[in-house]
């Protein structure tokens, strides 16, 4: 049995062992300076609570030092307890359809990743288009980037991780060192973030977004009317971070013939396509056609639902198999964000805050949405996209009555930057892996990531400009 000394000073483990408690007393002090103080004009008592729920909330996601589930349960119990809902009201927004439909879709990727058909198409399409160095890595790029379209893009880097780690070690790459080390793991990372975007399936933000807008002003998002709506972001996007990643890491050998043989041998090991194989991804196509045909009608969360009963009926699916897959604190943190948003919006303080701040600096349609992406996209990269959308978008949807804005349009203004995090591992969960491998380091995923986050947001605010009044969308209702 090992035994671990710790050789630090005494003074220093002390200030570590009281920080934890002197940070929860901080946040109870400031907590009850809000609800104590007297109630701002033209805000209610509600909206007060509301505020300060808000706040501790937001303390605690930006920090980290509780899960982010907790927080959210958390936002659960106080709303209620303060009288800012009625609880019946309450519990009953947890049942909201965006998080009926994340679980759906946790399940179903499950289904995809236990079947092994996704292994499957990954490795065939890299053995058959990464013949040469160059080609290699655009084949992991793009893969990583069309994967994450029908998959969580967490989900597709820790599936794509090991293989790409073996083709490094195969190739002989030395981690920190080789040029072409950083790009075949760089181009993990940013195709599972550019293709995560693409549509609802890439993580479940949009999902998020799209229940607390329909929640608050009973509009929604169609699924493929997103994705129409984002396709040349993600062209353009993944264009230049092509370009982008092999200008800063210049590949650095001449082939790959031994990165082959890896791909061959663990195809080998798949064996032929099994039954389970086919059948899964029969339920997953139909379901994204109905998804597309009849979400809007259906509801998204029946298409999904109604796959996952279909993949237990015919047993292509047993519950211990996915349960690995189906991440309960997601869902538990998406319920409280969703709870939280009705919360500041019901009590009037969402409407409140616009006017007391963002209101003085968004004095223009345009100008609102340009500051929300803004926002969106530089707080993702220190806090959960979850999280952001939770704390930015009932203040947004305060804003879009007083500018006359369609909130259909500044719920893309943040659900869509909220997953284009491409600085650092804490705000995206694909380069926290990538950066595990020791191939890349935070500086470096910072240097590159900062032209890739002024690109993200110069090309997506230029697509709202220019591509959506095409589609029939305006900054104003």
């Amino acid at each position: 049995m090992s035994v671990e000394i710790d050789t630090r000073p005494i003074w220093v483990i002390l200030l570590l062992k009281a920080s934890r408690p002197a940070f929860y007393l901080a946040v109870v002090l400031i907590f009850w300076g809000l609800i104590a103080m007297p109630t701002p004009e033209g805000l209610s008592i509600g909206g007060q609570r509301a505020i300060a729920i808000f706040a501790v909330c937001l303390i605690l996601w930006v920090s980290n030092i509780v899960p982010l589930a907790i927080t959210s349960l958390f936002a659960i119990v106080l709303v209620p307890v303060l009288g800012v809902l009625p609880k019946k009201e309450t519990y009953a927004l947890f049942g909201n359809e965006a998080v009926f439909f994340i679980l759906g879709a946790f399940i179903l990727a499950g289904a995809v990743m236990h079947s092994g058909i996704s292994n499957r198409v990954a490795l065939n399409i890299m053995k058959r288009f990464g013949g040469s160095p160059r080609t290699l890595v655009i084949s992991i790029f793009l893969l990583s980037a069309f994967l994450s379209f029908f998959m969580s893009e967490h989900a597709v880097a820790a599936m794509l991780f090991p293989i790409v780690l073996e083709i490094a070690k195969g190739l002989g790459l030395k981690p920190g060192k080789s040029n072409y080390g950083k790009l075949l793991f760089f181009a993990l990372a940013w195709g599972c973030v550019i293709g995560g975007v693409a549509t609802f399936l890439g993580g479940a933000r949009v999902p998020l977004a799209v229940g607390m807008l329909k929640e608050t002003t009973g509009d929604s998002i169609g699924f493929l009317e997103y994705s129409v709506a984002v396709f040349p972001l993600v062209v353009i996007l993944l264009a230049a971070g092509y370009l982008i990643l092999t200008k800063f890491f210049p590949i650095d050998i001449e082939g790959v013939g031994s990165a082959r043989a890896v791909l061959e041998r663990r195809i080998k090991g798949l064996g032929k396509f099994s039954i389970n194989e086919y059948a899964t991804g029969t339920v997953l196509l139909f379901t994204i056609i109905g998804w597309i045909a009849f979400g809007e009608g259906l509801g998204l969360a029946t298409v999904a639902l109604s796959s996952v009963v279909v993949l237990f009926v015919f047993r292509l699916v047993k519950w211990k198999d996915i349960e690995e897959y189906v991440n309960w604190g997601i869902i538990l943190m998406y319920g409280g964000a969703i709870v939280l948003g009705a919360a500041l919006d019901k009590s009037g303080a969402a409407s409140w805050l616009v006017k007391s701040s963002v209101g003085d600096w968004a004095g223009s349609p345009w100008m609102a949405f340009a500051l929300f992406s803004f926002l969106s996209i530089l707080l993702t990269a220190a806090m959960s996209n979850a999280a952001v959308i939770a704390v930015l978008l009932p203040v947004s949807l305060g804003l879009a009555s007083k500018l006359s804005m369609d909130p259909v349009v500044l719920t893309y203004a943040i659900a869509v930057p909220a997953g284009l995090d491409f600085m650092f591992p804490m705000g995206t969960p694909a380069i926290a892996i990538a950066a595990s491998s020791n191939y890349i380091n935070v500086k470096e995923s910072a240097k590159g990531g900062f032209i890739m986050f002024v690109t993200a947001w110069a090309v997506f605010n230029l697509v709202a400009a220019w591509w959506w009044p095409l589609l029939g969308m305006g900054y104003s209702r």
